[in-house]
């Protein structure tokens, strides 16, 4: 039997480790948390899984929350110009609902999921020493590195060619809340997203999380402009002062979302989340001291911005693909040509798009784009397709982000209507 060290306990770590135990590989996972911690600490990000990631985990029985998380219906895009004013709105349905799922409930589960089905479980925050160790005793076949927010990513090269961006392009705060009424425009659960050009955007996402049903707050402000007012605060904020400020922009620059708003609380103590990190993909093998390499694997390779709520489903996807790759090479030894091959499998089926779509989204919107999305607000052919994008990225590439397509697929659907 093959074994396999996973060291990372997020969405990609724990969906791999309990999919490869599901078919039959003994497995070592290594978390720097153990359930309980993660169940009662902060939250570590927001998540909205679309269809296809969601099916990654329906495929091995790890989605223990499908009837109790609200369902999502769709997008709702407002743009505000200028600040407080709206320009522009539009539903954009998905075909089928998309989930969030609080990853402090969700991880914690998967643990105790990982320790019933078999997995050997590792409480320890590994260390580049201790990863040089254990690949010089040669117990494992391959070793997987999960943990993308821990000092185990340093050990990976920045890929200078994929990776644009050399500094924070977006300040980020998240505020799990109660209390935050329906939209009236679409009464239905969906993620609003709503623009400032210039300054930033907000996304109200439901999901579940310790006390039930919940919206999340979720600022994204452009560093050094009037939304980034966490900038000033390192360290983790009093939660109240946190939600004080989310609050306090909402009603200067989107209105339509402070009618909606004047009840909200936090769900919890440990509701709140602040920070920044620079977009980066990284070289998928990184080599240890004493000659051992391991692959990377989800936001250890492609950390993305969260504009496009792209990281838990590109985790998912990574680990699924990931895991196939790993079925398929049979008794052949994991070297580093595999283990290139792999990830570049990966970044050729959904790497590729999903960062250049985020990458581009984070810059002013250029002129085709604001075209299309003012197009996708009066058509409902063009609004549809625009929510698809989110499921499957790789469509973006033949119709929003470039701008011949763009042009071309307006003059499509103006004949076709």
């Amino acid at each position: 039997m093959r074994k396999i060290l996973i060291v990372g306990a997020g969405q990609a770590g724990l969906q791999l480790a309990l999919s490869l135990r599901a078919e039959g590989y003994e497995v070592t996972l290594m978390s720097a948390r153990t359930p309980e911690e993660i169940r009662s600490g902060w939250p570590t990000s927001t998540q909205a899984m679309f269809e296809l990631a969601l099916d990654t985990e329906r495929a091995y029985q790890l989605n223990h929350w499908e009837e109790v998380t609200p369902p999502i219906h769709g997008l709702r895009v407002q743009l505000a110009a200028p600040p407080g004013n709206l320009a522009l709105a539009f539903n954009a349905p998905f075909q089928r609902p998309a989930q969030s799922t609080d990853q402090r409930i969700k991880m914690a589960r998967w643990l105790e999921d990982a320790e019933e089905r078999g997995v050997e479980v590792i409480y320890n925050a590994a260390t580049t020493q201790d990863l040089d160790a254990i690949t010089q005793l040669g117990r494992y076949d391959l070793t997987v590195v999960a943990a993308g927010k821990g000092d185990l990513v340093a050990m990976f090269d920045r890929d200078p060619s994929r990776s644009p961006y050399s500094e924070p392009q977006r300040g980020l705060a998240v505020a799990y809340v109660h209390g935050l009424a329906p939209d009236p425009r679409w009464p239905d659960p969906h993620v609003g997203f709503h623009a400032v050009p210039g300054l930033g955007e907000l996304f109200v996402i439901p999901g579940l999380t310790h006390s039930g049903p919940c919206d999340i707050l979720f600022w994204e402000a452009v560093p050094g402009g009037p939304l980034d007012r966490w900038a000033g605060h390192p360290g983790r904020m009093d939660p109240a002062q946190h939600l004080a400020i989310t609050l306090e922009l909402i009603r200067e620059n989107l209105p339509w979302v402070a009618e909606r708003a004047t009840n909200v609380q936090l769900t919890d103590a440990k509701a709140t989340l602040h920070g920044r990190y620079t977009p980066t993909v990284r070289r998928p093998v990184a080599h240890l001291p004493g000659g051992g390499k391991v692959l990377g694997l989800a936001d250890v390779v492609i950390a993305n911005d969260p504009i496009t709520g792209q990281g838990s489903n590109t985790a998912a996807k990574a680990a699924d693909h990931y895991l196939r790759a790993i079925l398929a090479h049979g008794e052949q030894p994991f070297d580093e040509q595999w283990m290139t091959e792999t990830f570049e499998g990966f970044w050729t089926a959904h790497g590729a798009a999903v960062t250049g779509w985020t990458n581009a989204m984070l810059q002013p919107l250029p002129p085709h784009v604001q075209q299309l999305l003012g197009a996708a607000s009066q058509n409902d052919r063009i609004a549809a397709r625009f929510a698809a994008g989110f499921v499957d990225p790789n469509d973006f590439l033949n119709w929003f982000v470039d701008p011949e397509k763009a042009t071309a697929y307006l003059a499509e659907v103006g004949a076709a209507g």
